[in-house]
């Protein structure tokens, strides 16, 4: 079987629909109207990104006119069953638009007006505009987060009745209007701004790199590399997830999109469907929080904390390869239980024969990477990688005009240097590099196609940054509200008076309240909520604030695999032809680092690459670093053979159980459980194998099956 072969297979013909939305624009005129919305929107982000001219207040606005506009648009097109309702849902999001150009038109009278000036026609705009984000995030998104959202929005109207620690002073409608629907504190605040800032140019950025063929690259490499190992299908999975993470951020949408080939191919192979459900769901979800492009949240983590996205990065790179390093454990101690092998090798395309092929596509995520850690934005770092990928992609069919491979590789070379050099001469010289090679492929058949394929991109990533939008859109009711009534500081003060006496108490608390949000809301309302409750609290009681938010962020993702609702295990159910809550459970067993890592973080923060503790004081960091990422690792390690029930044969249940116990002890940071934990391992895995030594296949695969 050849790359090409293998590329053909695995890749999914049809669009992946994106979160409340079928596949396509809608028919007729219609169709074409939303595509051109979605084109206009990228290009004026991509706009604003590249040379920032406008107030950031106006691109909030504007950002926001986007999203209900298009929206609307395409509920009306691909929802509506009847013309009237489709004009209806136009009509929406038209108003919705327009409430962004008044912002942009009024912009130095509405700052003249904030404090409590706002004019009749200023509140019915904010009013409008609060209302259609409602409609909006309840059509797209669903109704458990509109109605929180709701609920929060009507304490600013109605606290002041409320009982004890909840009630207000109470505030009049024209305050509640201003708050939520003008400024920087409610809507227009940091969610909706790190959105428009970074969020959609990386949406698009995986757009493009995915037109581009960056899936089949990261199929052929993982079915290469790793397809031919125990387990095979399963472990091409994860290991193809965890690539995609490195561009993508967005979870359901990959259990969707790569589930279509990888849950059929695991059933064939011998695994249980709701494993390979399980396994699609939890390998999915890890690209949140698989740098350098991690989800929406890194983004929002970063600019609430003001520090560089570097850092959220480098404290997320450990506990990412542990996440995805006890998968790649699991899917080989299930396949060994079960007595699956490999993929036949033969079959399987060479990795780095399509490292070679495709190299190019790495370019735009290796300078990606380079400008993140030497201290370069995000939006530059997204918009120079985007751009860099478009280059790419543009001067791919120039090149096969170009006869002899010397000339090609001159070429290449020239075309390099003049898109790299926007580092010394600005965006304006790309941006001339771009134009000439947008004309010179309209000058014939093979460039016409590859610009077709540019505009698509541009129109998907508009599409694709929709929920994401709207969810940061209505979850700024959220933080109005808190920042308005202050009763954040109530859930503080609790949250302290707790962990005074018990700070594992105070986290348990936290990632229950994360679990069950997620319950109903995406993991960006759900960071942005918890953290604002939460956050301030652990940081007085000594947990490192990034480590705070970290945790947050871990339980939110983990809450899409979580029972009962366990989105992404219900993502997964329709391909797997099995119960959503039988993958769940998988799930939650294969993510077992996902919820161990967080609290082993808040007691050895080095575990995030943060400042060191007592071992770092006496032996050095390199020493912690190791003792605890080597404690982490058997820890989990042991976990997933006690879910499983597998190691060298099969485990008896009282081997599971010692087990779970040593890698309990290995995560608990009190006095001795280390020591013991250590102990008891070496005991475990010791017997373990002097038991199974000696043993041939057939009477351990014997043993599996007893």
């Amino acid at each position: 079987m050849t790359a090409e072969k293998t590329s053909t297979i695995l890749t999914p013909t049809e669009e992946v629909p994106t979160e409340g939305l079928p596949a396509g624009w809608g028919t007729g005129l219609w169709g074409t109207a939303a595509f051109s919305i979605a084109i206009a929107f990228s290009l004026f982000q991509l706009w604003t990104a590249a040379y920032g001219t406008l107030p950031s207040q106006v691109v909030r606005a504007m950002h926001v006119g986007f999203l209900l506009l298009l929206g609307f648009a395409l509920l009306g097109n691909l929802k509506s069953h009847s013309t009237l309702m489709r004009s209806i849902l136009w009509a929406l999001g038209i108003l919705g638009f327009l409430t962004g150009v008044y912002n942009w038109i009024f912009y130095k009278e509405l700052l003249l007006r904030a404090g409590g000036f706002h004019t009749v026609p200023d509140l019915i705009v904010g009013t409008v505009m609060i209302a259609l984000v409602f409609e909006g995030a309840r059509r797209l998104m669903g109704l458990p987060l509109t109605i929180i959202a709701g609920v929060f929005l009507a304490y600013c109207f109605f606290g002041q009745y409320m009982p004890g620690p909840f009630v207000h002073r109470g505030y009049d409608f024209e305050q509640i209007i201003e708050h939520i629907g003008f400024g920087t504190e409610g809507i227009y605040g940091t969610p909706i701004y790190v959105s428009a800032a970074y969020i959609f140019i990386f949406v698009v950025f995986a757009a493009f790199l995915e037109r581009a063929g960056m899936i089949a690259l990261f199929n052929d490499f993982a079915l290469g590399l790793v397809g031919g190992a125990r387990g095979g299908p399963a472990q091409v999975c994860v290991l193809s997830s965890a690539l995609m993470g490195t561009i993508s951020g967005s979870g359901v949408a990959n259990v969707v999109a790569s589930g279509q080939f990888t849950i059929p191919l695991m059933k064939r192979f011998g695994f249980r469907s709701e494993f390979a459900g399980g396994v699609e769901a939890t390998s999915s979800m890890g690209g949140q929080i698989m740098p350098p492009v991690m989800g929406a949240v890194a983004f929002i983590m970063a600019e609430t904390l003001n520090i560089p996205y570097a850092e959220v990065v480098k404290a997320a790179i450990i506990p990412a390869f542990l996440y995805f390093g006890v998968c790649f454990w699991t899917v080989y101690l299930e396949a060994g239980k079960a007595g699956l092998k490999g993929m036949n090798k033969a079959e399987l395309p060479d990795p780095w024969a399509a490292v070679r092929q495709h190299w190019p596509l790495v370019l735009p995520l290796a300078v990606l990477v380079y400008l993140l850690f030497a201290g370069y934005t995000p939006i530059f770092a997204g918009t120079m990688g985007l751009a860099l990928t478009i280059v790419l992609i543009l001067g791919t069919p120039l090149a096969a005009l170009i006869g002899p491979f010397a000339f090609r590789v001159v070429f290449w070379i020239a075309l390099g240097l003049a898109a790299a050099s926007f580092i010394r001469y600005g965006v304006d010289l790309l941006a001339i590099v771009l134009v000439g090679l947008i004309v010179a492929c309209a000058t014939f058949k093979g460039g016409r196609e590859t610009l077709l394929i540019c505009r698509d991109s541009l129109a998907e990533g508009a599409k694709n940054a929709l929920p994401v939008g709207i969810a940061c859109a209505i979850v700024g009711v959220v933080i109005g509200t808190l920042t308005l009534t202050g009763i954040a500081s109530t859930f503080i003060g609790a949250i302290i008076a707790i962990g005074k006496n018990n700070l594992f108490l105070s986290l348990v608390l936290t990632m229950i309240t994360c679990l069950v949000l997620g319950m109903g809301i995406p993991t960006i309302p759900n960071y942005i909520i918890t953290s604002s409750l939460a956050g301030p609290a652990l940081l007085q009681l000594g947990v490192p604030l990034v480590v705070s938010h970290m945790f947050v962020f871990y339980f939110g993702i983990m809450a899409d695999l979580t029972p009962p609702v366990a989105l992404a295990a219900f993502a997964a159910a329709p391909m797997a032809k099995t119960s959503g809550l039988k993958i769940a459970v998988q799930a939650t067993k294969l993510a077992v680092a996902g919820f161990v890592v967080p609290f082993m973080a808040v007691y050895t923060p080095s575990l995030m690459l943060q400042e060191g503790g007592a071992i770092a004081a006496a032996w050095g960091y390199p020493v912690e670093l190791v003792y605890v990422v080597f404690k982490a690792c058997l820890g989990v390690g042991l976990w997933g053979m006690a879910f499983v029930g597998f190691f060298l044969r099969g485990m008896a249940p009282w081997e599971r159980a010692a087990a779970f116990v040593a890698g309990l002890l290995l995560v608990l940071a009190l006095p001795w459980t280390d020591e013991f934990g250590f102990l008891l391992s070496a005991l475990v895995i010791g017997q373990h194998w002097y038991r199974a030594r000696g043993r041939s296949p057939e009477a351990r695969q014997k043993l599996v099956e007893e």
